[in-house]
């Protein structure tokens, strides 16, 4: 069985009939910086709350991590919905909503591309090459600041976590990445993504401008280890949606 930890938050309906995988270690350190920068971070709320994390990969496009879309199994109505851009402040910035029926999943990953209105901000570059062990990536993220309840702890402003991708088959991943897998494996150097945190940005590190966005985060154990969907895997499946 899959011993991953989907990290989006939970509604107090979810948390009250248990339906996360698993819950999180009591000894889980959050940590992690304010960002500075990250003009194509996008925050998700269902009902007007804090949710999940996503890209502005494309003019009016969002991407983000499918689970984030359902609850208790159902689609979220696309009503339901909203998204804030253009700040790293989640009090400021812009709402935009997604377009009726305009979600796409993918079929091979936890990804999911939305659509909404046309937006005025700095959407992410994509990398074409894949994650490489060894290599400093950063994700960000407005997700917990705190273990336990983490709908209680959700930043208002955008953070980061600073990773290090390791090998899918090292036994610390076990459960969360498998060689051959859409996912990547990544251990903790300061800070965890948390719940509130799925479908947010993993960016390489470069100068401003220059990062390119390597993977969709969707699970953590809240401790030392994360996943990210690997975007170079669904290149062709991004693009086939984006430029239509």
């Amino acid at each position: 069985m899959m011993r991953r930890v989907r990290v989006l938050l939970l509604t107090v309906l979810l948390l009250g009939t248990g339906s996360v995988m698993s819950s999180a270690p009591a000894s889980a350190v959050i940590g992690g910086s304010k960002s500075t920068y990250g003009p194509w971070a996008v925050r998700m709320l269902v009902d007007g709350k804090p949710a999940c994390t996503g890209t502005a990969v494309a003019r009016q496009w969002i991407l983000s991590a499918s689970h984030c879309f359902f609850e208790q199994a159902q689609p979220i109505a696309d009503k339901r919905i909203s998204f804030r851009v253009g700040s790293l402040d989640v009090r400021k910035g812009t709402t935009v909503h997604p377009v009726p029926g305009g979600r796409v999943g993918s079929a091979h990953a936890d990804m999911m591309l939305i659509k909404v209105p046309p937006m005025t901000v700095h959407t992410a570059r994509l990398a074409t090459a894949r994650a490489v062990p060894g290599q400093a990536v950063r994700q960000y993220g407005w997700g917990a600041t705190c273990d336990g309840d983490e709908n209680t702890c959700q930043s208002p402003v955008l953070k980061q976590s600073e990773l290090r991708v390791v090998r899918p088959d090292d036994p610390r991943c076990a459960g969360y990445t498998a060689p051959g897998g859409s996912d990547f494996c990544m251990e903790k150097v300061s800070g965890i993504p948390a719940g509130g945190d799925s479908g947010g940005p993993v960016m390489s590190i470069g100068p401003r401008g220059t990062e390119t966005l390597l993977g969709v985060f969707d699970g953590s154990d809240r401790e030392k280890i994360a996943e990210a969907g690997e975007i170079s895997q669904q290149l062709a499946w991004i693009h086939s949606v984006t430029r239509k």
